[in-house]
């Protein structure tokens, strides 16, 4: 019995080798040490009996950040969403919206008892490589003739790299950062 990764011949699909790939990734992270960052689901305030609760970032796991990409220790990855640095909230007069908000995300992260100065990943969307295999797309990654590529810019559709190449990319530059980085 075959899976969508691997035909009845049994070499590996553009999504089979999409899922070597993010595995020999994680795997080459964790040897060299890399930093990790949390991953995080964001809980909106809300009132519990009555109490009012602050809102929090509620932690779910560490991942390395690859630009568009997050990859966990198991080769699973999701989409890059929100990022933000915890810190606790500070008194001061904003006058910008985008400012008091990501005050606020700073502060939940804070509220969900992650470390001052950690950097927090939310909003992320799982890659569901299962799906790429289907319909030729997860996030950030399309499926090309067999092939596996990465839409490293949002707002250009052309913009694709092969998953290969980028992943050796990113992983080189994080796991070995170039001098004063």
């Amino acid at each position: 019995m075959t899976d969508a990764a691997t035909p009845a011949d049994g070499a590996p699909t553009g999504v089979g080798r999409a899922r070597e790939h993010l595995s020999r990734s994680a795997i080459a992270l964790a040897e060299a040490g890399a930093r990790r960052e949390v991953l995080a689901q964001y809980v909106p305030g809300r009132r519990v009996l009555g109490v009012p609760r602050a809102a929090r970032m509620a932690p779910t796991g560490r991942v390395w950040r690859l630009g568009v990409l997050l990859l966990d220790e198991t080769g699973s990855a999701w989409a890059t969403g929100r990022v933000v640095r915890a810190e606790r909230s500070a008194r001061k007069s904003i006058t910008a919206e985008a400012v008091a908000e990501q005050r606020a995300y700073r502060a939940a992260a804070v509220k969900g008892g992650i470390a001052e100065g950690e950097s927090v990943n939310f909003d992320a969307s799982p890659i569901d490589l299962d799906e790429l295999a289907r319909d030729g797309t997860s996030g950030p990654l399309m499926l090309v003739d067999e092939q596996v590529f990465v839409r490293w810019s949002a707002t250009q559709p052309d913009a694709l790299t092969p998953l290969e190449r980028y992943l050796a990319d990113r992983v080189e530059l994080l796991a070995n950062p170039p001098a004063g980085a």
